[in-house]
């Protein structure tokens, strides 16, 4: 805290005595999130043709079910749910196999223009990956999988707050009723004292409760049974509490050196300190719920996420389901053992979100399945640049 106020102190300075550019504000309203372009970016796509589409059908299927007058921020400009839905089926028309990156970039381009998240302090965006991680569990309870995996409990309540005032847009809590009171919904800790213990939620056992502390971050994730069949399961609802890094804390603790830190390096430490695990994991009193899906992984549009193709991002600042474009950096395993950093550009589509990804300047990559997304979610931490693609006003009329 001391460094960042020196910080701050140092900026005022430099705008007074040498014209300094102002201290960073964080992005709070959806207008201020996205501008013009600080510097050209080339839209070089390094990923499938056949990824993009199927990301770009998920977002119509959901913007279908919106009404076609539903407004849809991009920075200063608005466009309808009628629009976006329309300058999206006529790219998706044009996106054909063995184009290359110049060929769609151009086509892109056509029928949408750029504007930049106007990201973190420095003006970039911290990218971070997730994936669809596997953990044993087992659907009867034994002394070998005694983890409970809950379903969403029925006393939980959602309070949308927005009908109360517009500063509460987009705002929810989320409680129980204490007599005639709402009150915040039980924390992870009590949860794993016993709470819902006597609701009958539990959808599944697991082996591990890191594990499935894990699968939580990730929003979803794959049970293999002791049989050897396979259930997916996928977020249902969380207990509301806010989201806090137990990497965080390990940093906060000098347990862990910041710049080690990484999901590999944290269910490391914790694999090797058994004892300090509920503490640490209690300290995130953030708690998911889950349900079985039938197909693969979901975002919060409710539609599949496609690994490479979907991100998640603050809602509360960008179009959902909206086409998007990064440029960053993505770790490679080589065949040695050792990681290489590689150049990462592409388009994507905003189909998810998360408690962790708050402001302009975080977004969360979905990798999918596998030790390659595994590798790319736990490691990556590097900062980019991040533009949403607006319809242009002549290909929406």
């Amino acid at each position: 805290m001391a460094s960042r106020c020196a910080r701050l102190l140092w900026l005022a300075a430099c705008m007074l005595v040498a014209g300094c550019r102002h201290p960073f504000t964080p992005v709070t309203r959806p207008e201020d999130a996205l501008h013009e372009l600080s510097q050209p970016l080339e839209l070089r796509d390094d990923g499938e043709p056949a990824a993009l589409r199927a990301a770009i059908a998920e977002s119509l299927v959901w913007l279908n079910t919106r009404p076609g007058d539903q407004r849809f921020i991009f920075g200063k400009r608005e466009v309808t749910a009628a629009e976006l839905r329309a300058a999206l089926e006529h790219l998706q028309s044009r996106l054909t196999d063995g184009l290359t990156p110049a060929e769609l970039s151009a086509r892109v381009l056509e029928d949408f223009e750029p504007l930049e998240a106007a990201g973190g302090e420095d003006g970039l965006v911290l990218f971070t990956g997730y994936y669809e991680p596997a953990i044993e569990a087992s659907l009867t309870r034994t002394e070998e999988y005694s983890t409970p995996i809950y379903g969403a409990p029925k006393d939980l309540i959602e309070v949308p707050l927005e009908p109360f005032g517009d500063r509460f847009k987009s705002e929810k809590v989320f409680g129980r009723l204490d007599g005639r009171k709402l009150v915040p919904y039980w924390s992870r800790s009590e949860i794993r004292g016993g709470k819902l213990s006597s609701q009958g939620l539990e959808l599944a056992w697991a082996k591990d409760p890191v594990a499935l502390f894990f699968v939580e971050v990730q929003g979803s994730g794959t049970l293999r049974l002791p049989d050897g069949t396979e259930r997916r399961i996928g977020y249902a609802g969380s207990n509301g509490r806010p989201y806090r890094s137990i990497g965080s804390l390990l940093i906060q603790e000098g347990i862990i050196p910041r710049e080690a830190m990484s999901m590999q390096a944290l269910r490391a430490w914790l694999a090797a300190n058994g004892p300090q695990c509920d503490r640490v994991l209690d300290y995130n009193e953030s708690y998911v719920f889950f349900r079985y899906l039938e197909g693969s992984a979901v975002g919060s549009l409710g539609r599949p996420v496609t690994p490479g193709r979907s991100i998640a991002t603050d809602s509360k600042l960008f179009p959902r389901g909206a086409l998007a474009f990064l440029q960053t950096e993505r770790p490679v395993a080589l065949p040695d053992g050792t990681v290489q950093w590689q150049p990462l550009s592409r388009f994507v589509l905003n189909q998810d979100t998360g408690g962790a990804i708050k402001g302009a300047g975080h977004v969360d990559v979905f990798w999918g399945r596998g030790p390659e997304a595994e590798l790319a979610a736990g490691l990556m931490k590097q900062k980019g640049r991040l533009v949403f693609l607006v319809p242009r006003r002549t290909a929406a009329q």
